[in-house]
């Protein structure tokens, strides 16, 4: 394989650890836990799993570990980092006894099903360290929530002599990790689950999980991009660019990309929800400024837009729950002849969502019917907001032309940002911050652990002073419907309207609305000084006053 001259010379990069992960560690245990929400439910449903203290590595004295084997799975979809959580585990469980092996299921959990793996010596975790993507074993979507693929699971996990299966993934992925830790106590199989966690999204996060890995990495990305965009659109100066940010339901990207950037417009989901805004106020928000903005000669702008905005709008929210209803598993809407599908749904729909769905422009109407997710949601990645939004402001614009309001021109270009970030070459942040998560796990195997999270926090401080330990899944879960039923699922961390990082975004985005305050922050650095190459998110340093 030919390898550019940055993976001959990252690959030489050695990632940071906790200064109690450096040796010999032991374990101190915190208060008993509890779910966020709905206690009894998910005390029910997990009782061997369920009120697990949280857990920090201390040093400790050296011990001798027999060897172990280990399974680890890559779920979902890709993020900066995976494979530096690999090699971190495979160091872990090599400093705890040489003849330790470690197991990697082909293409995510249906490789654990399906008994499809190899083995991970140390010449293949060398390939891979510092890189980005899921390539060393590949990812999938498969969801482990049946007796039977537990049950698949184990004869390969038996045959193999594994201990221990480590999954890696983001909120849903935890979620079947700690549904398959439960089973697995249940039934005493004596075999441990960990999870680690993983999104670009940033929506996997608490007091125990800083923050989600490959979220540093995406955000520094996406960051660039746009600053190229906004470099040119002030070169050109006669674009407004509207760009669409992946994460899914949360706004934490673009939230992290605006106070990267600065960009004229960044509409944040959970702040539409919160005031209860309909869709023609946002167009008439992103309007105004471009009014505003033409006023002044300046016939260009970046508006940056949520993937998961249409979700958030209270009256599409709506429709939108009763949809994932209507075409939940065993619909009659496949067998509809595609021609006659709008009529078949404005003809289900309760009367208010009948006519909010009969309002919008074809296109988008058929988006919020294609395909639901392996979760029961709709695709929001395949609506095009940012076309929507767009078209909508021009025809508002034209109209307050007509009332004198508006004296500009306006032409867009459009963009979604998404796979562009998701199998980049981490930061040195998630670099250094996926050894980290790794490695832990290996410690929550050694003394013993399931149904826990690995946690690495004080992530804004050096390295060495990172604390690491685990989080009980159980106490991040809550109930919510998916394919019309209730289910267990870890909850989801959406933008915090009280917070740090968003209040520090609304003090300046009316003058960012107005002004030509674009920041380039370039190319992600890996060499070179450490207030360029080192620095955390925004998002973090404001979480913590730093």
């Amino acid at each position: 394989m030919t390898k550019s001259a940055l993976q001959i010379a990252r690959a030489a990069y050695q990632p940071k650890l906790p200064k109690a992960l450096k040796g010999a560690v032991k374990v101190q245990e915190g208060a008993p836990t509890q779910s966020v929400a709905d206690q009894e439910a998910i005390k029910a449903l997990f009782p061997n799993t369920y009120g697990m203290p949280m857990i920090q590595f201390v040093e400790g004295e050296a011990t001798a570990f027999p060897a172990i084997n280990v399974g680890v799975i890559l779920s979902g979809g890709q993020a900066p980092g995976g494979h530096n959580v690999i090699s971190g585990l495979f160091d872990g469980i090599k400093a705890l006894n040489k003849d330790s092996r470690l197991f990697g299921f082909i293409l995510g959990p249906g490789g654990l099903v399906d008994h499809n793996y190899k083995e991970l010596t140390a010449d293949i975790i060398d390939e891979y360290r510092n890189t980005g993507g899921f390539d060393i074993i590949g990812s999938g979507r498969t969801k482990l929530e049946k007796e039977d693929q537990f049950e698949k699971g184990l004869e390969i996990i038996k045959e193999l002599g594994i201990k221990a299966l480590v999954i890696i993934g983001g909120d849903d992925s935890n979620t079947n990790a700690c549904v398959l830790a439960e089973y697995y106590a249940a039934k005493k199989c004596g075999v441990q689950v960990i999870g680690c966690p993983k999104t670009i999204d940033g929506d996997l996060k608490n007091e125990m999980i800083e923050t989600s890995f490959g979220f540093d990495t995406a955000c520094k990305v996406y960051s660039e991009v746009i600053g190229n965009i906004q470099r040119d659109c002030n070169s050109s100066r006669k674009y407004w660019h509207f760009i669409k940010l992946m994460g899914r339901s949360a706004s934490h990207i673009a939230l992290e990309c605006a106070l990267q950037t600065q960009p004229n417009i960044c509409i944040v989901s959970e702040e539409v929800e919160a005031k209860n805004m309909s869709l023609d106020d946002v167009v008439t928000y992103i309007a105004q400024a471009v009014a505003n903005r033409a006023a002044q000669g300046n016939n260009f702008g970046t508006v940056l837009i949520p993937e998961g905005l249409i979700e958030f709008i209270p009256a599409m929210k709506k429709l939108i729950a009763e949809l994932n209803d209507l075409l939940a598993e065993g619909s009659e809407f496949a067998m509809i002849k595609k021609s006659a599908q709008r009529e078949w749904v404005i003809s289900k729909l309760s009367q208010e969502n009948a006519a909010i769905y009969a309002s919008l422009p074809e296109g988008v109407a058929r988006q919020l019917t294609l395909d639901r997710d392996p979760h029961g949601n709709v695709q929001v990645s395949l609506i095009e907001t940012e076309k929507l939004l767009s078209d909508m402001v021009a025809v508002k614009l034209a109209q307050w032309k007509e009332e004198g309001k508006f004296v500009g021109k306006f032409a867009a270009q459009h963009h979604f940002f998404g796979y562009e970030g998701r199998c980049a070459a981490p930061s040195n942040y998630d670099a250094d911050y996926c050894y980290a998560l790794g490695y832990t796990a290996s410690m929550l195997i050694a003394n013993g652990k399931t149904g826990y999270m690995s946690s690495v926090r004080n992530t804004t401080a050096p390295a060495e002073e990172w604390i690491a330990g685990g989080v009980p899944i159980t106490m991040m879960m809550n109930m919510e419907r998916r394919h019309g039923e209730m289910k267990p699922v870890i909850q989801k961390a959406l933008v915090k309207l009280d917070g740090a990082p968003f209040k520090a975004f609304a003090a300046k985005r009316d003058e960012w609305a107005i002004e030509t305050a674009y920041v380039y922050p370039g190319p992600i650095q890996y060499f070179g000084p450490t207030e360029v190459c080192d620095q955390p998110t925004k998002t973090l340093a404001l979480e913590q006053g730093k």
